[in-house]
């Protein structure tokens, strides 16, 4: 178990030597504690050199990843400086020094780029340590105003997973509760699973003052316990005592001091060493399994993305044939899913696309145009008075006109041709997304990618000019002739009745259809009863409604429009309202709304105040001077007239041109759609499946066409190195796990470091018939001859010795790997 370190270093190899970035957190112990308490002294007195910087104030000011590794030579090697050794610690610190100016500069400035330094040494135990800048609460040089935040989440960044051990360092002649390295370790490990504490500087605590209730676990206890060391001081630094000496005269304090010399045995840095080599060892095989399960989950994925690569040759160009071929099927297939509707992979969830948008257009967007196209009603009566005026000229008219139905159906239908052009155009739009979505999976090849959508693009715009040839041919057809014995055409009979039917009733026989749909106020109200705010109104042929928003879910009142009229309504000098207003009221006197004689309507302008005056004469709701003329006097306005006989004509026009405008915009909605279909949708399925190679072959090298990006190129690389890496690692686990397997079982746990005054009280008692001697050294264990073994019939397995001063003796005259003769208990 003791090669799980050197194992785990194998991996980062792994992945450092291919140069793959992948996140897998590695167990490491970071070493965490507050500016000077002595965190690189203890990192120093690991390796036994001095290599770290020294100095006043922020010292350490990037993370150091150090990897100690137990080898026959002494050296060390930096992973910004690969393949280069350096024998002398000297030229190991300057090398920090230098590194961490080049990114930080030379002003204290901070950086969580980290330094890779990996020390090779016969004196040390496999360990890997990470040294972080210490916490500081005061900004220096070119530190920045937050630099205690700055340093907090650099920890955070390495101590926050749960694959690092935490060693937490605080200088004894400090408060242990005030211990920042302690209060970080609580924050990500509040059960403190992963912390290790260290406390330094125990020589130079007061005298009277010791740690012994820290060091014993009893003051804020921690599961893994607290271990003392002693550093040099700054005095043994500068004058270049040896580290060797130092270790020499930290086993001598404690030996010699009163309150350690019970427990100088787990004291010192030799034996902290080997705690944080068995606490990473442990803590690696206990993490393992996780890794494993990472590694294979990145594996299997990595497997699928790369089955294309793994036989791929750049230069074989019977591969490339084929891969061309491969994607312009595919590119067929995918191109006609996405028109049909049929499943997919390529289904779009976020919004409407391909044949869906398509559906649309024809038949939501298409009719919203034409709806959009209609003039506004005022403006369309104000044309038909003049037209049936102007054929009377002098006369008086005594018909009405089929001229004037004529003339003003034949603006109605020059006004389709830009609403079915602009839906053509929506339909080429979507239709070049499509392809763009289609020929993504030819990135790979860019040049291939480009052609293949300049020839599919350059024929679906041919088509579209066809197309719009045709389509506006059909406008021109309808132009040509007025089929006025079409048989949903109401006819000039029906239209004059209808007229006539309306000017004694009030209202006009629309059915119940939505004329128009907007915002107003009602104005007459008070602000308690939901007056001055605005609604969402809903006219139709018979009656208004209002709503609280567009969603009309929540209607506040419905109106039928039967008797009611229309009157201006003046705003007074006193009014601050800069709204135009007007209002619905019922001649008869009675009450249109609640309690209220009349309904007064507002809006911003006087456009929309107009255009909603329109479309309530759209709806049968007539002016109140309709009704009120009295002794026959004529508007001077050109634009109104009180001649009741004019009015019916206007009408009757009017009923007549709607009749004959419904009937051409609904074979519009319905042969513009199958139009486009057939000139360009279904056609360019036909190209794509039949021609669209043929294009391809003809327009130029094939070799150039199928060259592939430098990006996927790259990606291609990236991806199987992470492979190869991911592959080694698996194997490389495989092998610690076949080792730990087969490898023999270690010695049991020590206990000679138990208290000196608790080893009889925590130990098992004697036997009555066998009491315990002093165990062996190990230099006689197995020196004497054991009794022979018992007649059993079979060997007996072998026990491991047992060092140490605990253990009982072996019996005399026992043969090595024979079982000891059982102890029978005996009365005194």
């Amino acid at each position: 178990m003791d090669n799980l370190i050197n194992i785990v270093n194998k991996l980062q190899d792994a992945f450092t030597s291919l140069g793959v970035h992948m996140q897998l957190d590695l167990p490491q112990i970071a070493v965490v504690g507050g500016q000077s308490a002595g965190k690189s002294s203890v990192l120093e007195n690991f390796v036994g050199k001095d290599f770290l910087p020294r100095g006043s104030g922020i010292v350490t000011r990037r993370p150091l990843i150090l990897q100690l590794i137990n080898g026959v030579t002494e050296y060390g090697e930096f992973l910004h400086c690969k393949g280069k050794k350096f024998s002398s610690f000297d030229e190991i610190r300057k090398e920090i020094e230098d590194e961490t100016d080049r990114v930080t500069g030379s002003n204290k400035g901070i950086s969580n780029i980290p330094i890779n330094l990996r020390v090779y040494s016969p004196h040390v135990l496999n360990l890997t340590l990470i040294d972080l800048p210490g916490l500081t609460k005061v900004a220096i040089g070119d530190q920045p105003a937050d630099i205690e935040q700055q340093i907090k989440q650099m920890i955070f960044q390495f101590i926050r997973k749960e694959t690092c051990l935490i060693l937490a360092v605080t200088p004894a002649n400090t408060d242990l509760a005030n211990s920042d390295a302690l209060k970080l370790a609580k924050e990500v490990d509040p059960q403190g699973v992963r912390t290790i504490g260290v406390i330094t500087k125990l020589d130079l605590m007061d005298e009277g003052t010791d740690a012994r209730d820290i060091l014993e676990n009893k003051l804020l206890p921690l599961r893994r316990g607290y271990i003392g060391v002693v550093n040099r001081s700054q005095k043994d630094i500068e004058g270049r005592k040896d580290i060797h000496q130092a270790l020499a005269a930290e086993r001598k304090f404690f030996l010699s001091h009163p309150s350690y010399r019970h427990m100088a045995d787990r004291l010192g840095t030799p034996y902290l060493q080997r705690v944080l080599n068995q606490q990473l060892t442990n803590h690696i095989r206990d993490t393992l399994p996780g890794l494993r399960d990472k590694l294979q989950k990145q594996m299997l994925t990595l497997e699928k993305e790369v089955e294309e690569f793994k036989h791929f040759q750049p230069g074989d160009a019977s591969i490339k044939t084929k891969a061309m071929l491969q994607m312009i099927q595919q590119l067929q297939s995918d191109f006609e899913r996405t028109i049909e509707g049929s499943g997919s992979a390529l289904v779009n969830t976020n919004e409407l696309s391909g044949g869906a948008k398509i559906n649309r257009i024809f038949h939501e967007r298409l009719r919203f145009e034409i709806v959009k196209m209609a003039c506004d009603e005022k403006e369309l009566r104000r044309e038909i008075s003049f037209a049936i005026r102007n054929i009377h000229g002098i006369r008086v008219g005594l018909f009405t006109p089929d001229m004037a139905f004529e003339a003003i159906v034949k603006r109605q239908i020059a006004l389709l041709k830009e609403p079915v052009i602009k839906c053509v155009d929506l339909v080429v739009q979507e239709l070049s997304v499509v392809v763009r979505m289609c020929t993504a999976k030819m990135s790979r090849y860019p040049r291939l990618r480009e052609e293949t959508e300049r020839i599919i693009t350059t024929h679906v715009r041919q088509r579209e000019h066809s197309c719009k040839e045709q389509i506006l041919l059909l406008i021109d057809f309808e132009l040509a002739y007025m089929n006025t014995n079409h048989e949903d055409f109401i006819g000039f009979a029906n239209a004059q009745n209808k007229s006539e039917n309306a000017n004694k009733t009030g209202t006009r026989q629309l059915g119940n259809q939505v004329i128009r749909k907007g915002h107003m106020v009602i104005q007459n109200l008070g602000i308690m009863k939901g007056g001055s705010r605005p609604y969402w109104f809903v006219l139709t042929s018979e009656s208004i409604s209002w709503y609280k928003d567009e969603d009309e879910k929540e209607k506040k009142f419905m109106l039928p429009l039967d008797g009611l009229k229309l009157r201006d309504i003046e705003q007074g000098f006193m009014s601050m309202s800069r709204r135009v207003t007007f209002a619905l009221f019922s001649p008869d006197g009675r009450n249109v709304y609640k309690d209220y004689k009349q309904l007064e309507l507002s809006c911003e302008t006087v456009e929309d105040v107009e255009s909603w005056k329109a479309s309530f004469l759209r709806a049968g709701v007539y002016p109140e001077k309709q009704e009120t003329q009295e002794n026959g006097d004529e508007s001077t306005n050109e634009e109104s007239s009180s001649d009741p006989q004019l009015e019916r004509q206007v009408e009757t026009i009017r009923n007549l041109v709607d009749s004959y405008m419904k009937i051409v915009t609904k074979t519009t909605r319905d042969m513009v759609p199958k139009a486009i279909m057939m000139l360009i949708i279904n056609n360019a399925k036909d190209f794509i499946n039949g021609e669209l190679l043929a294009h391809l072959y003809a327009s130029g090298d094939q070799a150039q066409m199928m060259e592939e990006s430098a990006e996927s190129a790259t990606r291609r690389e990236e991806m199987l190195r992470m492979y190869r890496a991911c592959k080694d690692a698996l194997q490389i686990i495989g092998d610690v796990s076949m080792a730990t397997v087969s490898s023999p079982l270690p010695p049991p746990v020590k206990n000679d470091w138990l208290p000196s005054g608790l080893d009889n009280s925590r130990l098992s008692p004697p036997s009555p018939g066998a009491p315990r001697k002093p165990g062996p050294t190990p230099s006689n264990i197995g020196g004497r001859n054991p009794p022979l073994p018992p007649s059993t019939g079979r060997p007996a397995p072998a026990i491991p010795n047992r060092p140490g001063g605990g253990a009982p003796p072996l019996p005399g005259s026992r043969p090595v790997g024979a079982l000891p003769p059982p102890i029978l208990p005996s009365r005194r």
